[in-house]
């Protein structure tokens, strides 16, 4: 491997991933990506028994952003060390539902639920809050992730082909209940809405609006979270300023840092013309 692809990462600097995963804006969307995850029992199963999401919530979503830019915006060695620590903390992960039926993180299925509900949340706040994308660009973006995905233990015949299939097959599953709010979900979005106790539950609440309005509808009454109209409305007036706004925003207040530092990287790897 040359120097050059070594400081590309998996992706590069002409990938859809890096335009779209480098705004800050997207991880307003993490909570909402998180609530979904939940709703998937195996899931759940495993974040109550082996997580420290209840008394470490904070430090637990810190480590998690660091292994997914690590992936992204890492260097090849970088981002293959991540895949390697996720999928051994995956192997470590198993034991038995409420109801006794046995679960393991490397659940195929499980894999998958995780894998699409980061896709489809990424995808949905970029376009509403920062820019419209093509079907070109979600079709992209559901590609490079696809490489991701399998390299995280979920079979490549598992995977949809095309965007539109994937969110098809996240709406069955959510339709037919396989993914649905358990009572250990909704200990885990508690934990997930309401980190800071200290910090008065209002002040709180509005940190996850971008991910509440983002949630599919049907979690959101599972989770019992009030919606109406009116908020609809309050979260589009949101959006439009958003969108208009962020142009102008510079980039160190816009992009994370583990962006631009990989856009350092690969300066200094191809040259500047890179």
């Amino acid at each position: 491997m040359t120097a050059a692809h070594e400081a590309a990462g998996l992706f590069g600097p002409d990938s859809v991933s890096w335009r779209i995963d480098r705004e800050l804006m997207v991880l307003a969307g993490g909570s909402c990506a998180l609530l979904m995850q939940a709703a998937h029992p195996v899931v759940a199963a495993g974040v109550v028994e082996h997580s420290t999401y209840a008394t470490d919530p904070l430090g637990r979503l810190r480590r998690t952003l660091e292994s997914s830019f690590d992936v992204v915006f890492g260097s090849r060695s970088t981002a293959d060390a991540a895949i390697r620590r996720v999928n051994a903390i995956h192997r470590s992960v198993s034991g038995r539902m409420a109801d006794g039926r046995p679960y393991a993180a490397t659940d195929p299925e499980a894999l998958l639920w995780v894998h699409v509900t980061l896709v489809d949340t990424a995808l949905r706040v970029y376009a509403r809050f920062v820019a419209p994308l093509d079907p070109s660009d979600e079709q992209a973006y559901h590609a490079e992730s696809c490489r991701v995905a399998e390299r995280l233990g979920v079979p490549s015949s598992l995977l949809p082909p095309t965007i539109g299939e994937l969110r098809a097959w996240m709406d069955a599953r959510m339709a037919d209940g396989t993914v649905r709010v358990t009572p250990e979900a909704r200990r885990i979005a508690r934990s997930v809405l309401r980190p800071l106790p200290l910090v008065p539950g209002a002040l709180q609440d509005v940190a996850h609006l971008v991910s509440l309005a983002t949630l599919p509808p049907i979690l959101r009454r599972q989770y019992g979270i009030s919606w109406s109209p009116a908020r609809d409305r309050g979260i589009e007036r949101l959006a439009a300023v958003s969108r208009s706004a962020l142009p102008w925003v510079p980039a160190p207040l816009r992009h994370a840092p583990q962006a631009r530092a990989a856009d350092r990287r690969v300066r200094q790897a191809f040259g500047p013309a890179a």
